[in-house]
């Protein structure tokens, strides 16, 4: 497992960012995806949403989907354009992109977010989509 390097935190960002990512490691500590049952991983920008279904035992992505996909962007009307709307959308497709891969129950990896807003938009989507997390 990668350590994280001792440094001094230089703003509040910065210490919310590594608090993250000591809680993503201690997540990946407790779940592990497979081929039956891979994990669904989130990871959030500013202004997108970007997720994969991971192997762990092979060490490969399966398949991904972002905001910046053109296949979510499509979809949007001109009228709602609001990031947790996006994420929703995006977990449908991605359910979708699972379902045409045999894939319908995966392991849910929030990456040390919290599960709110636009993670939990996204969850939410892909269970609308069919998928079982």
């Amino acid at each position: 497992m990668h350590k994280l390097k001792r440094k001094k935190a230089k703003g509040k960002a910065d210490w919310r960012s590594r608090a993250r990512q000591r809680r993503h490691a201690r997540i990946l500590k407790k779940i592990r995806g497979t081929e039956e049952r891979p994990r669904l991983v989130v990871r959030r920008t500013l202004r997108h949403i970007e997720a994969q279904l991971v192997d762990d035992d092979r060490g490969v992505c399966i398949t991904g989907i972002s905001t910046r996909a053109e296949a979510v962007q499509s979809k949007l009307g001109d009228d709602d354009r609001r990031k947790s709307t996006q994420s929703k959308l995006a977990g449908q497709l991605m359910a979708e992109r699972a379902k045409e891969r045999g894939i319908d129950r995966v392991v849910f990896d929030r990456g040390g977010y919290r599960y709110h807003g636009r993670v939990q938009a996204f969850a939410e989507g892909a269970r609308e989509g069919g998928l079982k997390i």
